[in-house]
């Protein structure tokens, strides 16, 4: 799970953002990221964005991704 956390300018007022959202990781490529992914670690994900319906028949967005890396 991805969490994104930061604050943005509109309507010249301050607004806090927030959100959660499932990463998924698929293929040998990232399996040296995925060992040294813990929750804290600051990391920038580029992919795309698709929906995905679980299970239950609800949908729900998740982020596909393409490149990976860890923010020191």
């Amino acid at each position: 799970m991805l969490e994104h956390k930061s604050q943005v300018y509109e309507a010249e007022m301050l607004r806090n953002v927030y959100c959660q959202i499932q990463v998924i990781f698929s293929g040998e490529r990232f399996e040296s990221v995925t060992d040294k992914l813990k929750s804290g670690v600051d990391i920038e994900v580029q992919g795309f964005i698709a929906l995905q319906q679980g299970r239950n028949g609800q949908n729900r967005l998740v982020l596909h991704a393409e490149n990976v890396e860890l923010k020191t």
